[in-house]
């Protein structure tokens, strides 16, 4: 684990307990990272936080139950993980949701209310949370998962891609962040970027278990987005600083 591309990196991944994020900390440990995971859900997020432990031979990787819809208990985790592990190298936000609707007049505005939470606050909280200490990082990233509904929007999915689009368009301002902060280090230039991995859908071996004969044309496998996930590391912060990273194609 020593010798990984990501040796000496700590990395914190929001919403660690699903299916993608299963495969993220198990590959940021294969990787070298120490991995710090948090989910609402202790039991998952332990069941996550064991597997990757196993699987990565003995990697270090930790796991805490945090409301990442309360901005002080995201502030806490923030100074809490750089307090014990001495600095953060990168945040991977995975918190996800999905409602739609038959038609755009069918749109139930509950679904947004939802989404608003699940898909922007989180990305607010984790971002005010963490930006100084990714700033300070000489290899800082702060990667969002997004959807390609978000740049062009269906008249059923009019919730789900405007709260995508509200992501993006804040990690693109924390990317604005950074582009400045490093500016105004002269030489040293920046080196931490905000990037947004643009998938259509993920897909896992459960979902393929379940529907043996469905295509999932398009799909993300979160095996290769956890792979991307660590390919953001390996490129400079100026390559990947306020860039849609498409997975799939381009709508």
């Amino acid at each position: 684990m020593g010798n990984g591309a990501l040796s000496g990196a700590v990395i914190a991944v929001a919403g660690a307990g699903g299916p993608a994020g299963r495969a993220t900390l198990l590959r940021l440990a294969e990787a070298g990272a120490t991995v710090v995971g948090a989910d609402n859900d202790p039991e998952r997020l332990a069941e996550a936080v064991d597997a990757a432990r196993y699987s990565a031979g003995g990697a270090t990787v930790t796991g805490e139950t945090v409301d990442l819809l309360d901005l002080e208990s995201t502030l806490e985790w923030a100074a809490h993980t750089e307090k014990e592990f001495g600095r953060v190298d990168g945040v991977v936000h995975l918190v996800g949701g999905w409602r739609g609707s038959e038609t755009f007049a069918k749109t139930n505005l509950h679904d947004w209310d939802l989404l608003e939470m699940l898909l922007i606050r989180t990305v607010q909280h984790t971002s005010l949370a963490f930006h100084e200490a990714l700033q300070s990082s000489d290899r800082g990233r702060y990667v969002l998962i997004s959807a390609a509904g978000a740049s062009k929007p269906t008249a059923g999915n009019a919730a789900y891609a405007a709260a995508k689009a509200a992501a993006e368009a804040w990690t693109l301002a924390l990317a604005d962040y950074f582009a400045k902060a490093g500016a105004a280090e002269g030489a040293r230039g920046a080196t931490s970027a905000a990037a947004i991995l643009v998938v259509k859908a993920l897909v896992h071996e459960a979902m393929r278990a379940e529907r043996p004969n469905a295509k999932f044309a398009g799909f993300t496998d979160v095996k290769d987005l956890a792979e991307e996930i660590v390919g953001v590391w390996e490129k400079p912060a100026a390559e990947v600083n306020g860039k849609r990273l498409w997975l799939t194609e381009k709508p």
